[in-house]
């Protein structure tokens, strides 16, 4: 049940579930452990979990028509990441979901998570819930882009997730930031 704590505590900071509920939605969960470099999604192939992180991180990311990475998620622990358009529309992923660390991450099919909401509005809640949160903050996050320094948006992004921002090699926030890990390099040595 370890295993599960996390999620639990998640799911619980939204909705209130039953123990019968509980096990309902811990039996549609695949425990699965990846490795390092390790890649989850690929594009051309069907999304076909939705990840949870127990330990570890990830990098959801995609590749332009000149083969430059753009980093979309940056995940850890307690956080989801899949590559959410193809796992909702079942259609060829486009993204790249990538292992920055060892990690454990727990798996749900898009068919049991829809299957087990038909039934558990608690739980219909707390992906509705979720969802709307995550929108909120992905236009938050398209808005400081276009409207913020590449400074700012470093010192924001630090400030709000140090955690994160210590643990995942420069390119990758850099992706994600939108600039250069040259950029990043010049902005450290202003601090």
């Amino acid at each position: 049940m370890n295993v599960y704590k996390g999620i639990l505590n998640h799911i619980a900071r939204y909705v209130e579930l039953s123990e019968s509920e509980i096990k309902e939605f811990i039996s549609i969960l695949k425990t699965t452990r990846v490795k390092k470099r390790q890649f989850i999604v690929q594009p051309g192939f069907v999304s076909e979990y939705r990840n949870y992180i127990v330990e570890g991180s990830v990098r959801v990311f995609y590749l332009d028509d000149l083969g430059k990475e753009h980093t979309v998620i940056i995940a850890i622990e307690d956080w989801f990441f899949t590559d959410f358009y193809s796992y909702i529309h079942r259609t060829p992923a486009e993204y790249y979901a990538e292992a920055l660390e060892d990690s454990l991450i727990l798996q749900m099919k898009y068919e049991d998570v829809e299957e087990l909401c038909s039934r558990i509005h608690s739980l219909s809640q707390y992906f509705r819930l979720f969802t709307e949160r995550s929108m909120a903050y992905s236009y938050k996050r398209t808005i400081s882009n276009i409207s913020k320094t590449s400074e700012e948006r470093y010192w924001e992004y630090v400030n709000k997730y140090p955690q994160i921002a210590s643990r995942v090699p420069q390119y990758v926030l850099a992706s994600y930031l939108g600039i250069s890990p040259e950029s990043i390099s010049r902005i450290r040595s202003r601090s």
